[in-house]
């Protein structure tokens, strides 16, 4: 595990593969962390490709360099992180890959930088940059169901509940958004350790009310939610995996799902698979950024 300063971070991270490879950034989502890459890493890696794979904000070993900073989970605040580790590494260009909230750190740096991204793998819904401004619109009641955990965020006893009990809190949703993977205690608790920071529950709670408008952002990234706003498309070859089996983000319409890429853009349906892809299907996932990286 190394560290670095980046932007108003100090993030741990992994560092595998030949330095010269092509770089490759694998980012986590929530409520997971960077062993959802473990198998991916080791495939992409042994064809030749460098792989960062860092703690997003909050998580794990990452935490804050300033005491003061806003405990910000908004999507503006993903990707400038994103932006930032990639300048701290100096790395000009690579091919990003995520799901989740490390999927919308991706498409923000896709869509406002494409000129730092080779290419990107995106998990379903693929374009996974927040319409904020018309994030109160009701969905079908079955898509409402599914987001009961955020809307139990917003308030003072969603805080209250995930800080007396994340474990319990983050495995039922391990269980509930992937419900044909047999995972084990022992692979969940290798993850449910990088919960336990004293920022994750700032970060999450936050991050659940900004998107709905509830919260105010940190006003260092008001420029970047400006730009997000006008839902930007991406334009870099990408590929989208959606697990047919996710039981927070079901497969799209074909059509919805493709236009807001106005680039080379694939998509895979994943059968038997949930949301956490990479764990769950990293043959797949790697062979995705595989056919992006070109090593």
């Amino acid at each position: 595990m190394k560290q670095i300063q980046a932007g108003v971070l100090n993030v741990a991270y992994r560092d595998l593969g030949p330095a010269d490879g092509p770089a490759v950034v694998l980012l986590h989502g929530f409520p997971y962390d960077i062993r959802a890459y473990d198998a991916v890493a080791e495939r992409i890696t042994a064809a030749g490709c460098r792989c960062i794979v860092p703690y997003l904000r909050g998580y794990g070993g990452t935490h804050f360099i300033d005491a003061n900073t806003p405990r910000s989970g908004e999507q503006a605040a993903l990707g400038s992180d994103l932006l930032a580790l990639l300048d701290a590494l100096k790395i000009s260009q690579a091919v990003l890959a995520g799901y989740d909230w490390g999927g919308r750190a991706a498409c923000v740096v896709s869509a406002l930088w494409p000129e730092r991204v080779v290419g990107m793998v995106s998990c379903e819904p693929g374009y996974n940059i927040q319409d904020i401004a018309h994030a109160t619109r009701p969905a079908a009641p079955q898509a409402e169901q599914r987001l009961w955990y955020q809307y139990y965020l917003h308030g003072a006893r969603g805080y209250a509940g995930l800080e007396a009990d994340r474990d319990a809190f983050c495995k039922l949703l391990w269980q509930l958004w992937s419900p044909t993977w047999a995972f084990t205690d022992e692979v969940f608790l290798a993850s449910a350790q990088s919960f336990h920071t004293p920022d994750f529950v700032d970060m999450v709670t936050h991050s659940y009310r900004h998107r709905f408008g509830l919260v105010d952002g940190d006003a260092q990234y008001a420029a970047i939610e400006q730009r997000l706003a006008k839902q930007p498309v991406i334009a870099v070859p990408t590929v989208i995996l959606a697990g047919a089996c996710d039981g927070v983000t079901p497969v799209q319409d074909e059509q919805q799902a493709l236009r807001r890429f106005s680039g080379p853009v694939r998509r895979s349906i994943l059968e038997g698979v949930g949301h956490n892809v990479p764990q769950e299907a990293p043959e797949a996932f790697a062979r995705a950024v595989l056919s992006l990286s070109g090593p």
